[in-house]
């Protein structure tokens, strides 16, 4: 018998003072099973830091044809294809084809580090793709069924909190 996702209910309220964005975001995010919390925040991370109206989650894990995040046009068309983690050289060039801009969200320094160093040569090649190390020590003690996040986006650091808690990330370009 199969484990189900786990659904959690997120009110993220956006600041983001580098792109002039201002919006509370009401979202549902299901947890894969196999999705620990630190990749969650991950995910929802990279959500607030790139937020738009039309951006919304995929099947993520559960499929590989979809990134974990995409912004579509009313046409279909992928503008932003958002991963997480790793991804294969072959995955990546599949998504630079596939849309406008794409952005990889690597975490985890030591798996990012190496990961990076052999697909470094083989993405230089793609003009409109962006990866990041996010450096979110922590911030996995912010999951829980019903997320009120405040969420401040200045000068490239991104400043998460709820009512316990204050935690910095940062965005380091690779």
């Amino acid at each position: 018998m199969a484990i189900n996702s786990t659904i959690f209910k997120a009110s993220i309220n956006i600041t983001d003072m580098d792109r002039q964005y201002y919006q509370t975001h009401e979202l549902t995010i299901a947890q894969h099973p196999s999705e620990t919390d630190h990749r969650l925040m991950v995910r929802l991370i990279a959500f607030m830091a790139n937020a738009h109206e039309y951006l919304s989650f995929t099947k993520g894990l559960s499929s590989d044809d979809e990134p974990e995040l995409w912004q579509k046009t009313l046409t279909d068309d992928i503008d932003l294809w958002i991963d997480l983690g790793q991804p294969d050289d072959k995955r990546i060039r599949k998504a630079c084809g596939r849309a406008k801009q794409v952005i990889i969200y690597a975490y985890h320094k030591k798996k990012a580090t190496v990961w990076w160093e052999q697909q470094q040569a083989k993405c230089q090649r793609f003009n409109n793709l962006n990866v990041y190390y996010v450096n979110a020590e922590g911030v996995e003690a912010l999951v829980n069924r019903s997320m009120q996040l405040q969420c401040m986006i200045q000068d490239g650091e991104i400043y998460l909190s709820d009512d316990n808690a204050n935690y910095t990330v940062t965005l380091e370009k690779l």
